[in-house]
């Protein structure tokens, strides 16, 4: 089955030798043909194979587009965004009902907050190590920071684990919150951005193990934690 994609941001035959060795790793591509001056990718492929899946592996200085419109879905049509973003509806249920459940003797909004936010950083740190190498790339499509610290998206969900262990612990409560301000404010930046220049990327906070969309729930779950952070670091 031959599929036809442009990218741009190829420079020289280094770079065609590096975008080729990295589709060829994908399982599905069979042989890949590119054209420096045009950018056009020839690829024969077993299945065809989505363009976000594509963006995650390329270095963020290369940018995919569809050759024709019909090529492949960038997400299924038949599957809802109310679908697709179900797994973190589930995770956030199930998250409130751990809160809940660790203030069963006495309910403090202080502890209730802390408690949530443990949790959260804990539970999207751990999606996040399900598929350690290809994080990074992932994040580095939107969060400005990582974008620019290679370092820092290899580092994030250790930072997360730290930050929900530091929660839970009531350790160092300040220097977790302002910490949670700086790296949710740049990440928050970084959604917004995609979100008002619609790219249809995916987002990366539950990793890339579970394809989850850009939408406005990922700047609603953003700014919920950065309200939280605000509120216990002002209080």
């Amino acid at each position: 089955m031959k599929q036809n994609i442009n990218i741009s941001g190829m420079t020289c035959q280094g770079c065609v030798s590096s975008v080729s060795k990295i589709l060829m790793d994908r399982g599905s591509v069979k042989a890949v043909k590119i054209d420096l001056k045009t950018g056009n990718v020839a690829l024969e492929v077993k299945n065809p194979i989505n363009l976000n899946q594509l963006r995650f592996v390329l270095p963020p200085k290369y940018t995919l587009s569809l050759e024709r419109e019909n090529d492949f879905p960038l997400i299924k049509a038949e599957s809802s965004k109310i679908k697709q973003l179900f797994p973190l509806f589930l995770i956030f249920i199930y998250l409130l009902a751990g809160t809940f459940l660790r203030q069963k003797n006495s309910f403090q909004l202080n502890d209730f907050m802390y408690d949530f936010m443990g949790l959260f950083f804990v539970a999207f740190s751990f999606f996040k190590f399900l598929d350690f190498k290809g994080f990074p790339d992932a994040f580095s499509m939107y969060d400005p920071l990582a974008k620019r610290i290679r370092c820092y998206g290899t580092l994030y969900p250790f930072i997360e684990t730290i930050l929900g262990l530091m929660f839970l612990l009531r350790w160092g409560l300040d220097w977790a919150l302002v910490i949670t301000l700086v790296i949710l404010f740049s990440t928050t930046v970084g959604v917004i951005n995609s979100l008002f220049n619609n790219n249809k990327i995916n987002c990366a906070c539950l990793g890339t193990a579970l394809k989850l969309p850009m939408t406005e729930a990922t700047l609603i779950e953003n700014t919920i934690m950065l309200v939280m952070a605000v509120a216990m670091l002002f209080q």
